[in-house]
C-alpha cells in the first residue's frame, strides 16, 4: 500500500479549507414558495447523565398521530427517535406569535420537567436533515458564528425556582437559485425563551394571546417567565422567519462542524505525529543496524568453536517457532485481532472519503456493525492458518472460539448496559427486535462466514518454519530486571497509546459531550502512525528478548503492543473525573462499561499488529543466518 498517497489524500481531506468536503448522504432538495415545511424531533440528550429520552417523554405538545420515521440500525444503537411534530412552516413565509397548544402539567409531568432542567437537557429537532442548534459567541471574540446543539428544556433560577422554554424563535436560512423560484434549506437555528402567556378565553379551535400578536413579535425581557408547577398551564408557541443566505447546500454543515479549539488540534496533532515519526525513525535506524551487524556476524563463524562461543538470539534457533501454552487462544486472539484491523481500516477509508458524514445520521455505526459482520471471513481464515503453523488438529473447536468468544463477551456486558438504560426508560435502550436483528447478524451472517474462512486457512499447506525445532526445550538463562515479561509488556504500551491519545481526546469529546467529530482524514493518518508504531516498538522489544535468550515471544508480542489498552482504560478514568459532569450511578456504569468495551477492542487490534509484525521478524531474521 502507497502510504505516501494517502497519508497526502488524507491531508487533502483534513485541510482547513476542506471543510465543506464530504459526500452528504441525502440529495438535496428543493423548495418553492409556500411549499410545507415538516420539523421532526429527535430525542432529549444530556452530557450530565448520558441518557437519551425520546421527545414525547416531557409533556410537550403532540400532533393527532406521533409517526416514527424509517431509522438505520445506528440510529436505533444510538438511541435515536426521528418523530414527527406540531411544527410546520411554510418556505418563505414568516410567522410571528404562532400558538402550538396548551397543556396542563399534572404533578408527574412537572416533576419529569424539573429533573430534565436539572440533569440540563436539550431538546434536538431536524428540518431537511439539519439538526436546530442555538447560535452563540465564539469565545476568542471573533465573528464567525458557532452553534451548541439543541436548545434546553428550561433554566433554574437562583431561587430555586423552574423554568420551561416554551416559545422558540425559528430562523430558517436558505440559498436561493437566481434562475428559478427554488430554494433550499442551508441552516436552521433557534432562540429559546420562557413566556408566561395571557389570555382571556381559551379556544382550542383559535388560540389567541394577549402577551403577541400575529403582527407584533414577542420580547422575552418584557414579559414573566413561565414555571414549572403541578396544575399549571403552559402555552407553547413559536415564531419563524426565513432568512437569504450566501451559503452554498454542500456547505451547509459547515458550521457544525467547525471547533472552537482547532487551532490547539491541529496544533497539538502535528506536534504528536512529529514525536512518534522521530522515534519511529530512530527505532528503524537502531533496528536495521544492530541488526545487519548481528547476521553478518552470524554467517562469518566458521569453526566449531566460535559457534559454541556464540550468544544472543542465534542460540535460541531450535526452540523460537515451539508453538506457545495456550496456542489456541493465541489463535482466537490473532483471528478477532484480523476482523477487527479489515472493520477499522475499511470504515476509516469510507469515513475519510466522506461516506460517513454526521448528515447521514447513524450511518457510522451501521457501517461498522455490518462490516464487522463480513470480517468474520478474514478471523476463521487467519486463526486456521496459525492453528494449522502451531500443527493443532481440533480446527472446527479453534473456529467456534473464534465465532463467539469476543462478540460473545462484548454482547453480554452491552445486554447488561442495556437493561440498565432500560430500567430508566430511556430511549437509548435498544428494542428487544433490533437486539434480535444483531443476533441475526451474529449468527446467521457472521458465524458462518468465520467458518467459511476457517475452511478455507485449513485448507492451504501449513506455514513452514525456517528453523527446525529441537525436541527437547532449552533452558531459559535467569533475565535481568527490566527484561521481566511484566514489565517489558507495561512499557511496550505506552508509545503505541502515546500516539492516539490526543486525537483520543477529541472522540472522547465528540461521544460524551454531544458534539460532531468530523476528522476522519486526521484519524485516518493516526490510525496509521498508530500501526507502524505498534509494529516497531513489538519488533524492539521481541528482539532484546531473543538477545536474552528467553524464546516465549508468542504472547509476549500479542501483549506488548495490546497493554496500550490499559493506559487507554486509565484515561478514560482520568477523563470522566476532569472532563465529564456525571452524577448518576447508572450514567457512570454506562460510562465505564462502554470504555471498558472499547479497551478490550483496542487491545485485541492493537495485540494482532504488534503480534504479526513480530511473526514476520523473527521469520525474517532466521530466515537470513546459515544454521547447520
Amino acid at each position: 500500500m502507497a502510504i505516501a498517497a494517502l497519508l497526502l489524500l488524507s491531508c487533502l481531506l483534513v485541510s482547513p479549507t476542506s471543510h465543506a468536503f464530504y459526500l452528504p448522504g441525502v440529495a438535496p432538495r428543493d423548495f418553492q414558495k409556500d411549499d410545507e415545511l415538516q420539523v421532526k424531533v429527535n430525542k432529549l440528550s444530556s452530557t450530565k447523565t448520558q441518557l437519551p429520552y425520546d421527545f414525547y417523554f416531557l409533556d410537550y405538545c403532540k400532533p393527532s398521530k406521533i409517526m416514527n420515521n424509517a431509522e438505520n440500525l445506528g440510529e436505533v444503537l444510538r438511541g435515536d427517535r426521528i418523530e414527527n411534530s406540531i411544527y410546520v412552516f411554510k418556505m418563505r413565509r414568516d410567522e410571528t406569535c404562532k400558538v402550538s397548544c396548551r397543556t396542563k402539567l399534572t404533578a408527574e409531568s412537572a416533576k419529569n420537567f424539573k429533573e430534565k432542567i436539572d440533569d440540563e437537557y436539550r431538546v434536538n429537532m431536524i428540518l431537511d436533515n439539519l439538526p436546530v442548534a442555538v447560535p452563540r459567541l465564539r469565545r476568542d471574540g471573533s465573528q464567525a458564528p458557532t452553534y451548541e446543539r439543541g436548545f434546553r428544556v428550561g433554566y433554574k433560577s437562583k431561587d430555586d425556582k423552574y423554568y420551561i422554554n416554551n416559545h422558540l424563535s425559528f430562523r430558517v436560512m436558505y440559498h436561493k437559485d437566481p434562475e428559478s423560484e427554488d430554494s433550499r434549506i442551508v441552516g436552521f437555528e433557534v432562540i429559546p425563551s420562557s413566556i408566561k402567556h395571557e389570555y382571556t378565553d381559551w379556544d382550542e379551535k383559535n388560540p389567541k394571546v394577549h402577551t403577541c400578536t400575529p403582527s407584533t413579535k414577542i420580547t422575552p425581557s418584557s414579559n414573566t417567565p413561565q414555571e414549572v408547577a403541578a396544575d399549571a398551564y403552559i402555552v407553547f408557541s413559536y415564531d419563524v422567519t426565513f432568512q437569504p443566505s450566501e451559503i452554498k447546500w454542500a456547505s451547509r454543515w459547515d458550521t457544525y462542524l467547525l471547533m472552537n479549539d482547532d487551532q490547539i488540534h491541529w496544533f497539538s496533532i502535528i506536534n504528536s505525529l512529529m514525536i512518534v515519526l522521530f522515534l519511529s525513525g530512530m527505532v528503524a535506524m537502531i533496528m536495521m543496524r544492530t541488526l545487519y551487524r548481528d547476521i553478518a556476524n552470524y554467517n562469518q563463524l566458521e569453526t566449531q568453536d566460535e559457534a559454541q562461543e556464540e550468544t544472543g538470539w542465534k542460540l535460541v534457533h531450535g526452540d523460537v517457532f515451539r508453538p506457545p501454552s495456550n496456542s489456541g487462544l493465541l489463535c482466537v486472539y490473532v483471528g478477532t485481532g484480523v476482523q477487527f484491523l479489515g472493520m477499522t481500516l475499511v470504515t476509516m477509508i469510507f469515513a475519510s472519503l466522506g461516506f460517513l458524514s454526521p448528515s447521514n445520521r447513524g450511518g457510522l455505526m451501521t457501517a461498522m456493525v455490518l462490516l464487522w459482520v463480513f470480517m468474520g471471513l478474514f478471523a476463521g481464515y487467519s486463526s486456521a492458518r496459525l492453528y494449522k503453523m502451531f500443527k493443532g488438529a481440533e480446527w472446527k473447536k479453534i473456529t467456534l472460539k473464534t465465532a463467539f468468544m469476543f462478540p460473545g463477551i462484548v454482547f453480554g456486558i452491552f445486554f447488561m448496559l442495556n437493561a440498565l438504560i432500560w430500567g430508566e426508560k430511556s430511549s437509548g435502550a435498544v428494542p428487544f427486535g433490533t437486539m434480535f436483528a444483531l443476533v441475526f447478524l451474529w449468527f446467521g451472517i457472521s458465524v458462518p462466514l468465520v467458518f467459511v474462512g476457517s475452511y478455507l486457512g485449513f485448507k492451504k499447506p501449513a506455514i513452514e518454519d525456517p528453523v527446525r525445532t529441537n525436541k527437547i526445550p532449552r533452558q531459559i538463562p535467569a533475565l535481568a530486571w527490566y527484561m521481566q515479561p511484566a514489565f517489558s509488556v507495561l512499557v511496550g504500551g505506552i508509545l503505541p497509546f502515546g500516539a492516539v491519545f490526543i486525537e483520543l481526546f477529541f472522540i472522547l469529546t465528540s461521544i460524551w459531550l454531544n458534539q460532531f467529530y468530523y476528522i476522519f482524514g486526521f484519524l485516518f493518518i493516526v490510525f496509521v502512525i498508530l500501526i507502524v508504531t505498534c509494529a516497531e516498538i513489538t519488533v524492539v522489544l521481541c528482539y532484546f528478548q531473543l538477545c536474552s535468550e528467553d524464546y516465549h515471544w508468542w504472547w509476549r508480542a500479542y501483549l506488548t503492543a495490546g497493554s496500550s489498552a490499559l493506559y487507554l482504560f486509565a484515561y478514560s478514568v482520568f477523563y470522566f473525573f476532569t472532563k465529564l459532569e456525571i452524577t448518576k450511578v447508572v450514567s457512570g456504569i454506562l460510562y465505564f462499561g462502554y470504555m471498558l468495551i472499547t479497551s478490550y477492542a483496542f487491545f485485541v487490534l492493537t495485540g494482532t499488529i504488534g503480534f504479526y509484525a513480530c511473526l514476520w521478524f523473527v521469520r525474517k531474521i532466521y530466515s537470513s543466518v546459515k544454521i547447520d
